[in-house]
């Protein structure tokens, strides 16, 4: 069994600080907790009776992994998924929501398995992630993490002011290409001539 707290400690130490980037649709965040996060959740950090910048500012370690594993592990119920997934899905649940959960469906849906993609994990979806880890010329673990990479390339297509999370100022691989990277063996990882040739259309 995965200890979730220290996956939950893993993603708060890739998220890093405070942050407020005008390019990241999400605003102001913390360890990636956000302020729209804490204005949902109803959390006043600071006591002032408003929830805005400083109470993002305010949020500790303990308290995003606190919210982490409650909010975005035990509520979407990823453990109800293969145990190999985890990691990934948890990371990604913190990072896009649902959406983490919809790459997931769709991809057990180009599986061959009859599923509605609509972001929750119930007893289906469950049922089809346990079957289709148990088979495949690659891992279930590595198809996820492809296809969450290719999540993150659709959006930086999409938008040209999220493709410096995609790739560098020099060039290389992104933030977010190699978050999804650490979640896929290196066999699957794109070589620096593959990722070149899939953002050369970016300019």
């Amino acid at each position: 069994m995965q200890d979730i707290k220290a996956i939950a400690q893993d993603i708060v130490a890739r998220e890093g600080g405070y942050v407020d980037d005008p390019d990241d649709p999400g605003g102001a965040t913390k360890y990636g907790v956000t302020l729209d996060t804490l204005q949902r959740l109803a959390m006043d950090l600071t006591g002032d009776d408003r929830i805005d910048k400083a109470d993002v500012a305010a949020v500790s370690r303990t308290q995003a992994v606190d919210l982490y594993i409650r909010h975005y592990f035990d509520q979407p119920r990823i453990a109800a998924l293969p145990e190999v997934l985890h990691p990934s899905v948890f990371d990604m649940y913190v990072n896009a929501g649902a959406n983490a959960v919809r790459i997931l469906q769709r991809l057990l849906v180009q599986m061959g398995y009859d599923l509605t993609v609509d972001g929750r994990i119930g007893r289906k979806t469950a049922a089809a992630a346990g079957a289709a880890a148990k088979i495949g010329r690659i891992s279930l673990r590595d198809a996820y993490g492809v296809a969450r990479r290719n999540y993150y390339f659709g959006i930086a297509d999409r938008r040209p002011a999220s493709r410096k999370y995609a790739r560098t100022r020099k060039g290389g691989k992104g933030g977010w290409i190699l978050r999804a990277e650490s979640f896929v063996s290196p066999q699957y990882h794109l070589s620096d001539a593959e990722f070149q040739q899939r953002v050369a259309t970016w300019g």
